[in-house]
């Protein structure tokens, strides 16, 4: 970043700590984007910390994440307060206790930054915590035993992916055109779309492989007028035995899930082949989702004891099957495929 290189610290061992797979493929970047790229991570994170600490009151998690969202949209705004908000609940890792201390770092980077970068930096997290002040509305106020909400429809879920995670694509899109690519000729729409797709359908597969968890924290991201379509309520979906009968909908949100990171492969095989780099950082998330996808259809969705989780010897799996694959067009391009049918573990 021009006149603000940023803590080593901050950008490396602490963005790292927090987050172990995203640091794998920052890693991978070029240079020119890592540090506007971690930095907006970083400041999501502790975003995302301050809205999913659920044994401190609504009132006070709003108020936080107010509190920040107004200070990175405006340099001038007060330092961000955690007034009432404990930094030592049990959902905060000490990872991300350290990384609430020292926000005022990652803010301070964030006004020494170039003018497109701040501007792009702020406007995916203005919507990242609009959609997080919406899930606290939602969702915040439930308590285990209560009962469960869903989201009313297709559209409040299209929306929500959109707000917390398609975006992120946009703002990724935005970035290393920028700095990386700005003379390539692309159909820069399309490609815009597909970035906005390949980030939905990240946050959609993290939807339905949590889908337990949440049920059981009270939440369902699944459209409540779908279930009732195959007569079933979310709280039914506590109970693993509705899951022959709710397979139709979950199914639905698995092919359109699918569809998402097949828009993101094709968002791939758009970015120029020169940028190496950036082809494997995009092509490792989206692999990895087909893998879990192919998990996903197997029984057991509503088992809160189930953990579809990629092993790393899958991950390793996948990382050796990009890169040896990377300078034959052919085999690389016809990866997302190949992933589809072949199961790595």
């Amino acid at each position: 970043m021009s006149g603000a290189v940023g803590s080593p610290v901050l950008l490396t061992t602490l963005l790292r700590d927090v987050s172990r797979s995203f640091y794998l493929t920052l890693r991978v970047l070029p240079r020119r984007v890592r540090a506007p790229i971690g930095l907006a991570y970083l400041l999501a994170r502790a975003t995302d910390t301050l809205a999913d600490a659920s044994s401190v009151p609504v009132d006070v998690r709003r108020r936080a994440l107010e509190s920040l969202r107004d200070r990175i949209l405006d340099g001038q705004a007060p330092q961000p307060h955690w007034a009432g908000f404990d930094v030592n609940s049990p959902e905060v890792t000490d990872a991300e206790r350290v990384l609430l201390q020292r926000i005022p770092e990652a803010l301070d980077i964030l006004d020494h930054s170039q003018v497109w970068q701040k501007e792009s930096i702020r406007t995916v997290l203005e919507t990242i915590v609009g959609g997080q002040i919406l899930d606290l509305d939602r969702f915040g106020a439930i308590r285990p035993g209560e009962g469960v909400v869903a989201l009313p429809n297709a559209e409040a879920l299209e929306d929500y992916t959109y707000r917390v995670a398609g975006c992120v694509g946009e703002f990724w899109t935005r970035v290393c055109r920028n700095q990386l690519f700005p003379a390539d000729s692309l159909d820069d729409a399309a490609f815009q779309a597909d970035g906005i797709r390949f980030g939905k359908g990240l946050q959609l597969i993290n939807i339905l492989r949590d889908l337990p968890k949440d049920l059981q924290a009270g939440r369902c991201y699944l459209p409540c007028d779908e279930l009732a379509r195959v007569g079933l309520s979310p709280a039914d979906l506590l109970d693993p035995a509705v899951e022959d009968r709710l397979r139709p909908v979950y199914d639905r949100w698995l092919h359109q899930a699918e569809g998402h990171l097949a828009a993101g492969w094709n968002y791939v095989r758009s970015i120029p082949s020169n940028q190496v780099r950036v082809r494997l950082a995009c092509a490792w998330p989206i692999l990895i989702g087909v893998q879990t996808l192919r998990r996903l259809r197997e029984p057991g969705v509503l088992d809160a004891r189930r953990r579809v989780k990629i092993s790393r010897a899958d991950v390793r799996s996948i990382l050796w099957a990009t890169l040896w694959r990377l300078p034959f067009q052919r085999r690389w391009n016809g990866l997302f495929e190949w992933m589809r049918t072949v199961d790595v573990a």
